[in-house]
Protein backbone atom coordinates (compact mmCIF):
# COMPACT_ATOMS: atom_id res chain seq x y z
CA UNK A 1 0.00 0.00 0.00
CA UNK A 2 2.61 2.39 0.55
CA UNK A 3 4.73 1.71 -2.36
CA UNK A 4 1.23 2.07 -4.50
CA UNK A 5 1.03 5.64 -2.21
CA UNK A 6 4.76 6.77 -3.82
CA UNK A 7 4.03 5.84 -6.87
CA UNK A 8 1.16 7.75 -7.09
CA UNK A 9 2.66 10.51 -4.99
CA UNK A 10 6.02 10.32 -7.46
CA UNK A 11 3.58 10.96 -10.82
CA UNK A 12 1.78 13.86 -9.25
CA UNK A 13 5.19 16.23 -8.49
CA UNK A 14 6.01 15.01 -11.97
CA UNK A 15 2.70 16.03 -13.46
CA UNK A 16 3.29 19.47 -11.58
CA UNK A 17 6.81 20.02 -13.19
CA UNK A 18 5.58 19.21 -16.43
CA UNK A 19 2.50 21.82 -16.18
CA UNK A 20 5.19 23.81 -14.69
CA UNK A 21 7.46 23.89 -17.76
CA UNK A 22 10.05 22.49 -15.93
CA UNK A 23 10.31 18.75 -17.41
CA UNK A 24 9.02 18.13 -21.43
CA UNK A 25 6.06 16.08 -21.59
CA UNK A 26 6.89 12.36 -21.30
CA UNK A 27 5.43 12.28 -24.90
CA UNK A 28 7.06 14.42 -26.75
CA UNK A 29 5.45 15.18 -30.16
CA UNK A 30 5.36 12.52 -33.13
CA UNK A 31 4.26 15.20 -35.87
CA UNK A 32 5.92 18.14 -37.26
CA UNK A 33 4.20 20.40 -39.86
CA UNK A 34 5.85 23.41 -41.51
CA UNK A 35 4.14 26.26 -43.36
CA UNK A 36 6.17 28.34 -45.34
CA UNK A 37 5.41 31.23 -46.85
CA UNK A 38 6.90 32.90 -50.13
CA UNK A 39 7.69 36.16 -49.54
CA UNK A 40 5.66 37.07 -46.81
CA UNK A 41 7.27 40.48 -45.35
CA UNK A 42 7.73 41.10 -41.34
CA UNK A 43 4.64 43.45 -40.94
CA UNK A 44 2.03 41.30 -43.16
CA UNK A 45 0.12 39.77 -40.53
CA UNK A 46 -2.18 41.67 -37.57
CA UNK A 47 -0.47 39.84 -35.00
CA UNK A 48 2.91 41.04 -36.14
CA UNK A 49 1.46 45.06 -36.70
CA UNK A 50 -0.54 44.96 -40.03
CA UNK A 51 -3.15 47.26 -39.16
CA UNK A 52 -5.78 46.05 -42.22
CA UNK A 53 -5.10 42.59 -42.84
CA UNK A 54 -6.90 39.88 -40.95
CA UNK A 55 -5.52 37.16 -39.45
CA UNK A 56 -7.40 35.57 -36.80
CA UNK A 57 -6.15 31.71 -37.23
CA UNK A 58 -2.35 32.86 -37.25
CA UNK A 59 -3.27 35.59 -34.39
CA UNK A 60 -4.63 32.84 -32.17
CA UNK A 61 -2.28 30.53 -33.09
CA UNK A 62 0.58 33.09 -32.00
CA UNK A 63 -1.53 33.30 -28.60
CA UNK A 64 -1.59 29.77 -28.05
CA UNK A 65 2.20 29.13 -29.14
CA UNK A 66 5.27 31.44 -29.16
CA UNK A 67 5.84 34.33 -31.48
CA UNK A 68 9.89 34.81 -32.03
CA UNK A 69 10.57 38.88 -32.77
CA UNK A 70 13.66 37.73 -34.38
CA UNK A 71 13.99 34.92 -36.42
CA UNK A 72 16.12 34.98 -39.56
CA UNK A 73 16.58 33.00 -42.54
CA UNK A 74 19.76 32.57 -43.86
CA UNK A 75 19.53 34.21 -47.26
CA UNK A 76 17.09 36.90 -48.68
CA UNK A 77 15.80 35.25 -52.01
CA UNK A 78 14.04 31.74 -52.03
CA UNK A 79 16.36 28.97 -53.15
CA UNK A 80 19.54 28.99 -51.00
CA UNK A 81 16.38 29.96 -48.15
CA UNK A 82 14.81 26.59 -48.92
CA UNK A 83 17.74 25.03 -48.66
CA UNK A 84 19.19 26.30 -45.43
CA UNK A 85 16.36 24.78 -43.65
CA UNK A 86 15.91 21.44 -45.50
CA UNK A 87 19.22 20.93 -44.19
CA UNK A 88 20.16 23.12 -41.76
CA UNK A 89 23.36 24.38 -43.51
CA UNK A 90 24.18 27.93 -44.76
CA UNK A 91 23.71 27.21 -48.24
CA UNK A 92 27.42 28.25 -49.44
CA UNK A 93 28.25 24.92 -47.93
CA UNK A 94 26.22 22.76 -50.27
CA UNK A 95 26.32 25.43 -53.32
CA UNK A 96 22.58 26.62 -53.25
CA UNK A 97 23.78 30.35 -53.51
CA UNK A 98 25.18 32.13 -56.09
CA UNK A 99 26.25 35.91 -56.79
CA UNK A 100 25.90 34.87 -60.55
CA UNK A 101 22.33 33.65 -60.78
CA UNK A 102 20.80 34.21 -57.67
CA UNK A 103 17.48 31.36 -57.70
CA UNK A 104 17.20 28.39 -60.26
CA UNK A 105 15.28 28.84 -63.20
CA UNK A 106 13.19 26.39 -65.71
CA UNK A 107 16.47 26.21 -67.63
CA UNK A 108 18.67 25.50 -64.99
CA UNK A 109 20.32 22.35 -64.59
CA UNK A 110 21.25 22.14 -61.12
CA UNK A 111 20.04 21.29 -57.72
CA UNK A 112 20.52 20.83 -54.08
CA UNK A 113 22.84 17.42 -54.08
CA UNK A 114 21.96 13.84 -53.43
CA UNK A 115 24.49 13.91 -50.68
CA UNK A 116 23.11 16.65 -48.67
CA UNK A 117 20.22 14.87 -46.04
CA UNK A 118 17.22 17.25 -45.94
CA UNK A 119 14.87 17.01 -43.18
CA UNK A 120 12.59 14.12 -44.30
CA UNK A 121 15.66 12.19 -45.03
CA UNK A 122 16.19 12.49 -41.38
CA UNK A 123 13.15 11.74 -40.21
CA UNK A 124 12.97 8.50 -42.93
CA UNK A 125 15.49 6.99 -40.27
CA UNK A 126 13.01 7.11 -37.84
CA UNK A 127 10.06 6.00 -39.99
CA UNK A 128 8.12 8.36 -40.75
CA UNK A 129 6.07 9.21 -42.92
CA UNK A 130 7.05 12.26 -45.28
CA UNK A 131 5.34 14.83 -47.77
CA UNK A 132 5.82 18.14 -49.13
CA UNK A 133 3.23 20.25 -50.40
CA UNK A 134 3.71 23.75 -52.79
CA UNK A 135 6.39 25.13 -53.95
CA UNK A 136 9.73 23.29 -53.84
CA UNK A 137 12.55 25.53 -55.82
CA UNK A 138 15.83 23.14 -54.97
CA UNK A 139 15.40 21.94 -58.21
CA UNK A 140 12.95 20.61 -61.09
CA UNK A 141 14.71 17.59 -62.67
CA UNK A 142 14.44 14.48 -61.36
CA UNK A 143 17.07 13.76 -59.35
CA UNK A 144 16.71 16.96 -57.13
CA UNK A 145 12.38 16.69 -56.80
CA UNK A 146 11.27 16.21 -53.46
CA UNK A 147 10.58 12.67 -53.85
CA UNK A 148 14.63 12.15 -54.44
CA UNK A 149 15.42 13.96 -51.36
CA UNK A 150 13.36 11.68 -48.70
CA UNK A 151 9.56 12.61 -49.51
CA UNK A 152 7.25 10.14 -50.16
CA UNK A 153 5.36 12.03 -51.94
CA UNK A 154 4.79 15.46 -53.76
CA UNK A 155 2.39 17.63 -54.54
CA UNK A 156 3.21 21.24 -56.10
CA UNK A 157 4.95 23.52 -58.25
CA UNK A 158 8.62 23.17 -58.69
CA UNK A 159 9.73 26.92 -59.09
CA UNK A 160 8.65 30.45 -58.99
CA UNK A 161 4.92 30.63 -59.75
CA UNK A 162 6.10 33.90 -62.27
CA UNK A 163 8.18 31.64 -63.93
CA UNK A 164 7.45 29.62 -67.43
CA UNK A 165 5.79 33.36 -68.96
CA UNK A 166 4.51 32.84 -71.98
CA UNK A 167 5.74 35.01 -75.36
CA UNK A 168 2.18 36.93 -75.45
CA UNK A 169 2.00 38.01 -71.84
CA UNK A 170 2.01 41.33 -71.49
CA UNK A 171 5.85 42.94 -70.96
CA UNK A 172 7.44 43.41 -67.61
CA UNK A 173 5.73 44.20 -64.85
CA UNK A 174 2.41 45.04 -66.46
CA UNK A 175 1.63 41.27 -66.70
CA UNK A 176 1.76 41.73 -62.80
CA UNK A 177 -1.05 44.31 -62.27
CA UNK A 178 -4.03 42.23 -63.67
CA UNK A 179 -2.67 38.37 -64.09
CA UNK A 180 -4.53 35.57 -65.66
CA UNK A 181 -3.06 32.20 -65.23
CA UNK A 182 -2.45 31.85 -69.13
CA UNK A 183 0.31 34.68 -68.79
CA UNK A 184 2.07 31.39 -66.88
CA UNK A 185 3.22 28.06 -67.54
CA UNK A 186 4.07 26.83 -64.44
CA UNK A 187 3.49 22.93 -64.30
CA UNK A 188 1.27 21.54 -61.18
CA UNK A 189 3.20 18.11 -59.77
CA UNK A 190 2.03 15.04 -58.20
CA UNK A 191 5.82 13.43 -57.24
CA UNK A 192 7.49 13.33 -60.54
CA UNK A 193 4.52 13.98 -63.37
CA UNK A 194 2.96 16.88 -64.45
CA UNK A 195 -0.67 16.46 -63.66
CA UNK A 196 -1.97 20.18 -64.60
CA UNK A 197 -0.02 22.88 -66.63
CA UNK A 198 -0.37 26.02 -66.53
CA UNK A 199 -0.99 25.26 -62.56
CA UNK A 200 -4.55 27.22 -61.53
CA UNK A 201 -3.37 29.71 -59.11
CA UNK A 202 -7.10 30.60 -58.10
CA UNK A 203 -7.39 27.48 -56.06
CA UNK A 204 -3.64 26.48 -55.76
CA UNK A 205 -3.54 27.52 -52.00
CA UNK A 206 -6.95 25.74 -51.05
CA UNK A 207 -5.77 22.86 -53.11
CA UNK A 208 -2.28 22.63 -50.88
CA UNK A 209 -4.43 22.61 -48.15
CA UNK A 210 -7.14 20.14 -48.72
CA UNK A 211 -3.79 17.70 -49.61
CA UNK A 212 -2.50 18.81 -46.14
CA UNK A 213 -5.52 18.09 -44.48
CA UNK A 214 -6.23 14.62 -46.30
CA UNK A 215 -2.39 13.36 -45.27
CA UNK A 216 -3.27 14.69 -41.69
CA UNK A 217 -5.95 12.23 -41.27
CA UNK A 218 -4.38 9.65 -43.50
CA UNK A 219 -1.58 9.39 -41.27
CA UNK A 220 -3.44 9.23 -38.09
CA UNK A 221 -5.39 6.35 -39.84
CA UNK A 222 -2.57 4.14 -40.48
CA UNK A 223 -0.92 5.63 -37.22
CA UNK A 224 2.39 6.87 -38.68
CA UNK A 225 3.82 9.66 -37.32
CA UNK A 226 4.11 12.18 -40.09
CA UNK A 227 6.18 15.27 -41.12
CA UNK A 228 4.32 18.12 -43.60
CA UNK A 229 6.41 20.38 -45.31
CA UNK A 230 3.73 22.90 -46.79
CA UNK A 231 5.38 25.68 -48.85
CA UNK A 232 3.02 28.09 -50.47
CA UNK A 233 3.96 29.29 -53.25
CA UNK A 234 2.17 33.11 -52.36
CA UNK A 235 2.28 36.25 -51.93
CA UNK A 236 4.67 35.82 -54.28
CA UNK A 237 3.56 37.61 -57.23
CA UNK A 238 1.93 37.36 -59.61
CA UNK A 239 -1.38 37.06 -56.84
CA UNK A 240 -4.03 34.62 -57.38
CA UNK A 241 -7.32 33.82 -54.85
CA UNK A 242 -10.00 31.84 -54.63
CA UNK A 243 -13.49 33.04 -55.32
CA UNK A 244 -13.87 32.78 -51.59
CA UNK A 245 -11.40 35.58 -50.67
CA UNK A 246 -11.65 37.58 -53.51
CA UNK A 247 -12.28 41.53 -52.69
CA UNK A 248 -12.31 40.27 -48.46
CA UNK A 249 -9.50 42.06 -47.20
CA UNK A 250 -9.37 46.00 -47.06
CA UNK A 251 -5.09 45.75 -47.63
CA UNK A 252 -6.85 44.84 -51.48
CA UNK A 253 -5.74 42.16 -53.49
CA UNK A 254 -2.27 41.00 -51.24
CA UNK A 255 -4.72 40.96 -48.18
CA UNK A 256 -7.09 39.16 -49.74
CA UNK A 257 -3.99 36.47 -50.45
CA UNK A 258 -2.85 36.66 -46.79
CA UNK A 259 -6.48 35.98 -45.87
CA UNK A 260 -6.77 32.87 -47.54
CA UNK A 261 -3.23 31.70 -46.35
CA UNK A 262 -4.67 32.37 -42.54
CA UNK A 263 -7.54 30.81 -43.29
CA UNK A 264 -5.51 27.96 -44.49
CA UNK A 265 -3.49 27.52 -41.23
CA UNK A 266 -6.41 28.03 -39.51
CA UNK A 267 -7.73 24.96 -41.74
CA UNK A 268 -4.96 22.52 -40.80
CA UNK A 269 -4.95 23.34 -37.32
CA UNK A 270 -8.92 22.54 -36.30
CA UNK A 271 -7.93 19.28 -38.76
CA UNK A 272 -5.15 18.58 -35.97
CA UNK A 273 -7.90 19.21 -33.22
CA UNK A 274 -10.65 16.90 -34.63
CA UNK A 275 -8.05 14.17 -35.14
CA UNK A 276 -6.72 14.41 -31.72
CA UNK A 277 -3.10 15.21 -32.79
CA UNK A 278 -2.79 18.48 -31.63
CA UNK A 279 -0.59 17.97 -28.40
CA UNK A 280 1.28 15.54 -30.28
CA UNK A 281 2.37 17.86 -33.53
CA UNK A 282 4.37 20.75 -33.68
CA UNK A 283 3.50 23.28 -36.59
CA UNK A 284 5.63 26.07 -37.37
CA UNK A 285 4.88 29.02 -39.36
CA UNK A 286 7.48 31.35 -40.98
CA UNK A 287 8.30 32.72 -44.65
CA UNK A 288 11.29 31.87 -46.45
CA UNK A 289 12.44 35.85 -47.36
CA UNK A 290 10.84 39.77 -47.14
CA UNK A 291 8.44 41.13 -48.72
CA UNK A 292 9.34 42.63 -52.77
CA UNK A 293 9.47 45.93 -52.33
CA UNK A 294 9.32 46.81 -56.11
CA UNK A 295 5.93 45.63 -56.83
CA UNK A 296 4.69 48.42 -54.35
CA UNK A 297 1.47 46.95 -52.83
CA UNK A 298 1.24 43.61 -54.55
CA UNK A 299 4.94 43.36 -52.85
CA UNK A 300 3.63 43.62 -48.50
CA UNK A 301 5.45 45.36 -46.20
CA UNK A 302 8.26 44.72 -43.72
CA UNK A 303 6.84 46.61 -40.95
CA UNK A 304 9.35 48.64 -39.06
CA UNK A 305 12.10 46.96 -40.63
CA UNK A 306 14.78 48.46 -43.32
CA UNK A 307 14.32 47.31 -46.94
CA UNK A 308 13.00 43.48 -48.31
CA UNK A 309 13.35 40.54 -50.41
CA UNK A 310 16.84 40.69 -51.81
CA UNK A 311 18.58 42.97 -48.82
CA UNK A 312 20.26 42.11 -46.00
CA UNK A 313 18.90 44.74 -44.17
CA UNK A 314 16.07 43.59 -41.43
CA UNK A 315 13.35 43.60 -44.04
CA UNK A 316 14.91 41.03 -46.05
CA UNK A 317 15.77 38.18 -43.70
CA UNK A 318 14.14 39.06 -40.24
CA UNK A 319 10.56 36.99 -40.77
CA UNK A 320 7.01 36.52 -39.18
CA UNK A 321 7.28 33.19 -36.90
CA UNK A 322 5.13 31.00 -34.75
CA UNK A 323 5.66 27.69 -33.00
CA UNK A 324 2.59 26.03 -32.00
CA UNK A 325 2.25 22.76 -30.47
CA UNK A 326 0.01 22.98 -27.04
CA UNK A 327 1.00 19.55 -25.74
CA UNK A 328 4.75 20.86 -26.06
CA UNK A 329 5.45 24.43 -26.43
CA UNK A 330 4.96 26.86 -23.56
CA UNK A 331 2.77 30.15 -24.84
CA UNK A 332 4.77 33.46 -24.67
CA UNK A 333 6.76 36.17 -26.72
CA UNK A 334 10.53 35.32 -27.68
CA UNK A 335 12.85 38.31 -28.56
CA UNK A 336 15.94 35.91 -28.44
CA UNK A 337 17.41 34.88 -31.93
CA UNK A 338 16.50 31.91 -34.09
CA UNK A 339 16.96 30.56 -37.61
CA UNK A 340 15.52 27.99 -40.15
CA UNK A 341 18.83 27.14 -40.09
CA UNK A 342 17.81 26.08 -36.32
CA UNK A 343 14.76 23.90 -37.56
CA UNK A 344 16.61 20.31 -38.55
CA UNK A 345 18.20 20.22 -34.54
CA UNK A 346 14.95 21.44 -33.44
CA UNK A 347 12.88 18.76 -35.21
CA UNK A 348 15.76 16.66 -34.27
CA UNK A 349 15.38 17.00 -30.57
CA UNK A 350 11.46 17.08 -30.59
CA UNK A 351 11.74 13.89 -32.33
CA UNK A 352 14.10 12.03 -30.75
CA UNK A 353 15.77 11.59 -34.06
CA UNK A 354 19.49 11.47 -35.24
CA UNK A 355 21.14 14.87 -36.35
CA UNK A 356 23.69 13.97 -38.96
CA UNK A 357 27.11 13.36 -38.02
CA UNK A 358 28.94 13.65 -40.95
CA UNK A 359 29.10 17.07 -41.95
CA UNK A 360 28.98 20.32 -40.58
CA UNK A 361 25.20 22.07 -39.65
CA UNK A 362 24.79 25.40 -38.62
CA UNK A 363 21.60 25.24 -36.34
CA UNK A 364 21.01 25.16 -32.48
CA UNK A 365 18.43 23.40 -31.08
CA UNK A 366 15.51 25.55 -30.02
CA UNK A 367 13.63 22.78 -27.91
CA UNK A 368 14.33 24.37 -24.51
CA UNK A 369 13.03 27.60 -25.30
CA UNK A 370 9.97 26.12 -27.20
CA UNK A 371 9.17 23.88 -23.83
CA UNK A 372 10.25 27.57 -21.54
CA UNK A 373 12.96 25.72 -19.76
CA UNK A 374 15.23 28.63 -20.55
CA UNK A 375 14.83 31.86 -22.01
CA UNK A 376 17.93 32.10 -23.59
CA UNK A 377 17.99 30.77 -27.13
CA UNK A 378 21.48 28.88 -27.91
CA UNK A 379 22.05 31.44 -30.86
CA UNK A 380 23.79 34.75 -30.24
CA UNK A 381 25.30 35.47 -34.08
CA UNK A 382 24.22 35.39 -37.69
CA UNK A 383 25.41 36.11 -41.20
CA UNK A 384 23.68 37.53 -43.54
CA UNK A 385 24.57 35.94 -47.16
CA UNK A 386 23.86 38.07 -50.32
CA UNK A 387 24.58 35.04 -52.82
CA UNK A 388 27.91 34.18 -52.13
CA UNK A 389 29.37 36.91 -49.89
CA UNK A 390 28.65 37.59 -46.13
CA UNK A 391 27.35 41.13 -46.35
CA UNK A 392 26.69 41.52 -42.67
CA UNK A 393 26.86 40.04 -38.85
CA UNK A 394 24.48 40.09 -36.13
CA UNK A 395 26.27 39.25 -32.65
CA UNK A 396 24.13 40.16 -29.43
CA UNK A 397 22.48 43.18 -30.27
CA UNK A 398 24.88 44.82 -32.89
CA UNK A 399 24.76 44.22 -36.26
CA UNK A 400 27.95 45.28 -38.76
CA UNK A 401 27.33 45.96 -42.65
CA UNK A 402 29.82 45.44 -44.50
CA UNK A 403 27.84 45.78 -48.11
CA UNK A 404 24.65 46.48 -48.61
CA UNK A 405 22.12 46.57 -51.81
CA UNK A 406 18.93 48.27 -51.52
CA UNK A 407 16.45 45.37 -52.34
CA UNK A 408 16.54 43.16 -55.68
CA UNK A 409 17.86 45.85 -57.37
CA UNK A 410 21.43 46.42 -59.11
CA UNK A 411 22.76 43.45 -58.05
CA UNK A 412 26.32 43.94 -59.44
CA UNK A 413 26.12 47.17 -57.29
CA UNK A 414 26.97 46.82 -54.05
CA UNK A 415 28.12 49.67 -51.85
CA UNK A 416 31.01 48.70 -49.44
CA UNK A 417 31.09 50.20 -45.80
CA UNK A 418 34.41 50.99 -43.77
CA UNK A 419 34.43 51.06 -41.35
CA UNK A 420 31.08 48.81 -41.33
CA UNK A 421 27.93 50.58 -40.62
CA UNK A 422 26.94 49.35 -37.21
CA UNK A 423 23.39 49.33 -35.67
CA UNK A 424 21.80 48.05 -32.20
CA UNK A 425 18.87 46.14 -33.28
CA UNK A 426 17.70 46.17 -29.87
CA UNK A 427 17.84 50.37 -29.77
CA UNK A 428 17.40 50.73 -33.43
CA UNK A 429 15.30 47.87 -35.32
CA UNK A 430 14.53 50.08 -38.37
CA UNK A 431 18.77 50.10 -38.91
CA UNK A 432 18.28 53.94 -39.33
CA UNK A 433 20.85 55.68 -36.69
CA UNK A 434 24.90 54.32 -37.52
CA UNK A 435 26.79 53.96 -33.92
CA UNK A 436 29.86 52.52 -35.63
CA UNK A 437 31.96 55.76 -34.67
CA UNK A 438 31.05 55.41 -31.04
CA UNK A 439 31.69 52.06 -31.00
CA UNK A 440 34.51 50.95 -32.97
CA UNK A 441 36.04 48.08 -30.65
CA UNK A 442 32.25 46.39 -31.42
CA UNK A 443 33.01 46.50 -35.92
CA UNK A 444 36.67 45.49 -34.95
CA UNK A 445 34.77 41.73 -32.76
CA UNK A 446 32.36 41.44 -35.56
CA UNK A 447 34.71 41.97 -38.18
CA UNK A 448 37.08 39.29 -36.88
CA UNK A 449 33.77 37.05 -36.52
CA UNK A 450 33.25 37.73 -40.22
CA UNK A 451 36.75 36.45 -40.53
CA UNK A 452 36.43 33.43 -38.87
CA UNK A 453 33.12 32.50 -40.20
CA UNK A 454 34.40 32.65 -43.55
CA UNK A 455 37.63 30.62 -43.08
CA UNK A 456 35.53 27.59 -41.63
CA UNK A 457 33.70 27.88 -45.00
CA UNK A 458 34.23 24.97 -47.79
CA UNK A 459 31.71 26.33 -50.33
CA UNK A 460 30.27 23.53 -52.43
CA UNK A 461 29.99 22.88 -55.93
CA UNK A 462 27.61 26.45 -57.33
CA UNK A 463 24.66 24.44 -58.18
CA UNK A 464 22.76 27.71 -59.25
CA UNK A 465 24.70 28.90 -62.84
CA UNK A 466 24.65 25.18 -64.07
CA UNK A 467 22.60 25.76 -67.90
Amino acid sequence: MKKKRYVNLTLFVLNCLVLAGLLPAQDSPKNVIVIFADDLGYGDLACFGHPAIATPHLDQMALDGQKWTSFYVAACVCTPSRAALQTGRYPIRNGMCSSRRRVLFPDSKGGLPQAEITIAKMLKTRGYATHAIGKWHLGHLPEYLPTSHGYDSYFGIPYSNDMDAIRNAPKGKAKFWEPRIEYWNVPLMRDEKIIERPANQHTITRRFTEEAVKLIQVNKKEKKPFFIYLAHNLPHVPLFVSNEFTDRSRAGLYGDVIEEIDWSVGTILKTLREENLADDTLVIFTSDNGPWLTFNTHGGSAGLLRDGKGSTWEGGMREPTIFWCPGLVKPGIVREMGSTLDLMPTIASVTDTKLPQNRELDGFDLKPVLLGQTGKSPRDEMFYYHGEEVFAVRKGEFKAHFKTKTSYVGQNEAVVHDPPLLFHLGHDPSEKHDISQQHPEVTSRLAALKKTHEAGISPGENQLIKR
